[in-house]
Formats: C-alpha cells, structure tokens, sequence
C-alpha cells in the first residue's frame, strides 16, 4: 500500500472510531489506528532503506560509467573522455578488484536485507551475485585468453569505431582521431596481459592464431597504409562520417589528413605490436589442449563451469546431463527421419543434410540477399503474433544484417547486438554469410528465433527498457540466462505452431537443439576429460548435421572460451523446470503470458535468483487464488 493510500486509511478509520466529540473512541478501534500506523511508521522504514540503497546502487553505476569511456559512447554519453579507450592494465585490474571488495563490505554493512522492499531485495540479491561472482574469479585473471579468435582486441578497435562511435560534430570527430591515437597504448596493454598469461604457463592454443591474426593484419590494408585509392577500413569509416557534416572542404580535408596520419602513426604501430606478439607466440604455442593443460587447470575449469551456468554442478555431472539430452533428442530426430521417408540411418540422414543443394543458399551475393530477406520476413511474422503470448515487448525495432566482411573470418555464424538507449541503433541479428555453405536453410528459423526475435532481442531490449530498476540491472549478463531464454524461445516456437508443416525445418531446430546438447559433452570433454579437438570434431559430427566448416569454428570457440558453452542448455532447462513447477502449481489458472512476464520484466539474472523469483512469484498467485 502507497503512504497516501495508508494516511487515507487512517483518516477513515479516525472518523469511524471517534464519533462525537465527547466519547473515546473504542478499543477495537483504537488497536486499528495503532496496527495502521505502525504499518506506516514500517512502511516509512522501508522506503527510506530502499531509498538508500536505490542511491548506493546509482552512486556505484554512475562511478563505473564514468570510469568506462567505452560504456559511456555504448550508451549514447559524451564526455571529455569521448576519445579515449578504457585502461586494460593490469594496475587498474588491481584497482577495480579492490574497489568491488570494497563494495560489498558497504553492501553488507550498511544495509537491512529484510528491512527491504521484495523489489529491493531482488536488486540486492543480484547486486551481491555478481560482486561474490567476480571477486571470486578475479584470481583466474591470467588464465584466461587475452587474445582469441572470439574475443580479439585487434577486432573490437574497429567494431566499436564503426558502430559505437558516433560523429555528430568537429569534436566528435576530432574525439576519433584521438582514440585512433590511443590504440598504441590500448595494444601495448594487451600485449602485456598475453606476457603475464604466458609467464604463469598460460598460451592460447594453436588453433587461435590462423583465425586471429588476420583480423589484425586485415586492419593495416589499404590507404593510408599502402600507395592505393582503396580507402582501409577505418578510413572510409572516418571519411564517410566527417563528409555526413557538411563541414567546409578544408575542414573536412584536415580532418581527413589527421585520420590519415594517426591510422599510420601509432594506430599502425599498435597492431603491428599486436601482431608481432601473437606472432611470436604462434611459435611456442605446442598443442590445441583444453584448459586442463593449464596450472590448476582442473579447478580453473570448474570456476568457469559455475561462472557461465550459475548453478552447482560439477563438470561430471554435466558431461552426463549432456549424454542423455544427446540420446534424447537423437530419439526425436529418429522419427522425423522416419516421417520423411529416409531409408538410411541417421548417420546417413546428417550426411544428406549437410550435402542436399537444397539445403543451402547460392553462395553468391544473390544467395546471400536471399536469405537476409528470408530471415527478415520470418521475425516480421514472430512480431506480429507475439502479443499472443508476451504482455511485455520491446520497443526497440529489429534488423537482420550480414557479419561486415572485414571481421567475417572471425566471427561465429550468428549473434545479437542490444539496441542503442537513445533509439539511434536497432537491436541486429548480425548472421556471418562468408560461405553460404556454412549456413543451412533447415536451422535459418532457430536461428532467427534464438538472436532475434523473441530470443535475444526480446531478452536484451526489454531488459534495457525497464523502468523503476537500479540503472545496473538494465545492463547486466548472466550467460545462462540470455542464452537459455534463447534456447528456450527455438523449443516455444515449436510449442506455438511455427514448424507446423515444416519438417525439415523442425528437424533443424532439433539440430540447433543437439549442438547445446552436444557442448555439454564436448565443452566438459575437452576441458575436463582430455579430449583432442579431433576427438570433439568426431563427437559433433556424428551426433549433427551441422556443416564441416561450422562444427570447427564451434569446437575452437569452445576451446578458447571454456564454460560458456554450457549455459545455454543448463539455462534452458532451468527455464523449463520453472515453467513445469509452475503449471502444476496454478493448474488451469497457468497464464503462459505472465510466466513470460516473470522471466523477462526483472532482466539478467543468476539461475538460482531467477528460481526465487518464480518461487515467490507463485505463491503469490496460490495466494490471490
């Protein structure tokens, strides 16, 4: 109840009880006013500590903000910090480390948890989550990868520039010339963290280099760094930004020429410094071993296991989770075979999948518009007949685009960027059409379903959308959470019909299902039981139909990213066991819409908080009954 509502209610029950001037008011009566406002002198109590904190968690997200030039142009801020790229020194590494111990000893010290609204005390939960979580990976710093095929610095410089960076003034772009300029520094912080990985016995895999290098030379090509007419990339980035101005010629050529010269001058000698470093360690990195090979590399795996799942299972335990959602969705698949007509085994049926032209698009450019408007026109068809089954949508709109070929060769077959907070960028479903035979027909619906809508981008802009939460939580992740809502919303789009008629279709969904599965198997496999990257190539292959070119790039994602491939079943089935508790609970009463509601209108968050706010969410419900 509201404190007007309350100051209301006392008001009347004064009246009530007082009746003429002359007579004193009743004992029942009295007891209500008494019991009302001491329901107010609490309720007073909590809203001042819930004040408290929602200002404690604004001081810490606007202190972060402001220390994050990166995060400060992601969310549309300028500031005199606009040209600068965030400090990846390790000093800072330290610096941040003792600040978040810090934190949360304010957390706990200076704060009633029951004194707490329930809303309050979600932000707290998660708030405290995340802290615990990070401070207590903070030692495995080193171990993981400064530098990979999927997380490469040499990659992000340009992607941030491109997308992120906005020119809407001189200063704008005088602001990008001068993060051009910053790169040396930017690079040489990089090259540091891959030396102290290396100094405790910690070298990416072999396997990282082929894919990761040229992401970087691919940036010193073209003008200004060759005598050619081929603007680089970055440079007709700029170029094509600063003439968008409409400044006057000399203006705009002197621009230009400063670009020109930071791209040749310390741009050129960061990536050159970068190269040089993966380079030399292309030279002593002697094997393509899980994380397993590394120093304590048993217990680093296991902190990474908990890190992406949120939950407490052991390694052993998933790879056996994983073998039977493997046998169960062959089961599935075995009867779509059989329903098509296929007189092969399923070994036999994968093969014809990934070989069958009519299972791929032309590998053209044609091929290619083809499909971008294929995939377009199946989340147009998502967007209109969602409000059947979510009352929370976003507002932000959804693009289908092709990966930009430059960052191609690095890049996994699909992903999802969040929208901008000022409306200047739509939420994209980026889809990697560098071979067109990497990229099957039968699972384009999953994926659209899974990165766009009502996957990601529902997850995503929703969260970023949410009004009346600490600014924090709208920008939070938790793998297992978005992933798993992701993996979730490809089985609900069976569940609603979409595959209906469409068993190719379906059976690709059921692919897309099978490669969550099978990362259990082979994400514990290789980190934890040893297993060759051939040995993962040879599981996936025999229990997929995805395409040879595909299953290699998932296996060396899964090689340099340990863990992560395993949020999105765990998070699935998390979700599922909810939705499952919750129908029994509410029988008739099961509302599939406010379920959706339930896991979406609070954003990002851990799997064992989300399974609190369902139960509670529940007993609510069993209460109103």
């Amino acid at each position: 109840m509201s404190r007007i509502l309350l100051l209301l209610a006392l008001a009347s029950l004064f009246l009530v009880a007082c009746g003429p001037a002359d007579e004193p008011a009743a004992p029942a009566a009295e007891a209500e006013v008494a019991e009302a406002a001491e329901t107010l002198t609490t309720e007073s109590e909590t809203e001042s500590e819930d004040e408290r904190l929602a200002a404690f968690f604004e001081e810490i997200f606007e202190r972060n903000v402001a220390e994050s030039p990166m995060f400060q142009a992601h969310l549309g801020i300028k500031t005199e910090d606009y040209g600068k790229w965030d400090d990846e020194s390790e000093a800072r590494a330290q610096e941040l480390h003792a600040r978040s111990q810090a934190d949360l000893e304010r957390l706990h010290s200076e704060f009633d948890f029951e004194a707490l609204s329930a809303d309050s005390q979600l932000s707290y939960l998660i708030f405290e989550y995340e802290l615990e979580r990070d401070l207590g990976m903070f030692q495995w710093r080193h171990h993981g990868y400064a530098v990979s095929q999927m997380r490469n610095i040499a990659g992000t410089v340009p992607t941030f520039l491109q997308n992120v960076h906005k020119v809407d003034t001189r200063e704008d772009a005088e602001a990008y010339i001068s993060r051009l300029e910053g790169v040396e520094t930017l690079m040489a912080q990089y090259v540091q963290q891959l030396r102290d990985s290396e100094a405790i016995g910690v070298v990416p895999p072999m396997m990282v280099y082929p894919r990761a290098l040229p992401a970087a030379t691919n940036m010193l090509t073209g003008a200004p760094f060759e005598e050619t007419a081929e603007d680089a990339v970055l440079l007709a980035d700029f170029r094509a930004k600063v003439e968008a101005l409409e400044l006057d010629e000399e203006e705009t050529e002197i621009l230009v020429n400063d670009a020109a010269n930071a791209l040749s001058g310390p741009f050129r000698r960061g990536y050159e410094a970068l190269i040089a470093e993966l380079t030399r360690l292309q030279e002593i990195a002697d094997d393509n071993n899980g994380v397993w090979d590394l120093p304590n590399g048993a217990e680093y795996y296991a902190a990474m296991a908990n890190y992406a799942t949120t939950v407490n299972r052991s390694p052993e335990e998933i790879h056996e989770l994983g073998l039977a959602e493997v046998a169960r969705i062959r089961a599935e698949m075995e009867a779509i075979r059989e329903a098509v007509g296929f007189e092969g085994d399923l070994a036999a049926f994968f093969e014809y999948v990934r070989t069958s032209p009519d299972n791929y698009y032309p590998n053209t450019d044609e091929g290619r518009a083809e499909y971008l408007a294929d995939a377009t026109a199946l989340i147009d068809h998502v967007m209109t007949i969602a409000p059947d089954y979510f009352n929370v949508m976003p507002s932000a709109p959804l693009e289908v685009r092709r990966v930009e070929p430059w960052r191609e060769a690095g890049s996994s077959t699909a992903f999802y960027n969040r929208p901008s907070l000022d409306g200047s960028r739509p939420g994209i479903f980026y889809v990697n059409l560098q071979d067109m035979n990497a990229v099957q027909k039968h699972i384009m619906n999953s994926l659209a379903y899974h990165e766009g809508a009502p996957g990601h981008h529902f997850q995503l802009a929703i969260q970023q959308e949410l009004t009346g939460v600490p600014n924090f939580r709208k920008f939070g992740h938790y793998s297992a959470y978005s992933e798993g809502w992701a993996l979730y919303t490809e089985l609900f789009a069976k569940e609603i019909g979409l595959y209906e008629g469409l068993p190719m279709r379906d059976f690709g969904r059921l692919s897309e299902e099978m490669k969550r599965a099978v990362r259990l198997v082979v994400d514990t496999g290789m980190h934890s039981k040893q297993w060759s990257r051939e040995q993962c190539i040879e599981y996936m292959t025999a229990n997929t139909p995805m395409a040879p070119a595909d299953i290699e790039r998932q296996i060396e994602r899964y090689f340099v990213i340990p863990g992560q491939a395993l949020s999105y079943k765990i998070g699935m089935l998390t979700i599922l066991d909810l939705r499952e508790r919750a129908r029994e609970a509410l029988g008739e009463n099961f509302d599939l819409a406010a379920f959706h509601d339930q896991i979406l209108k609070n954003g990002s968050m851990p799997m064992a908080v989300l399974e609190r706010v369902i139960g509670d969410w529940l007993t609510e419900q069993q209460l109103d009954d």
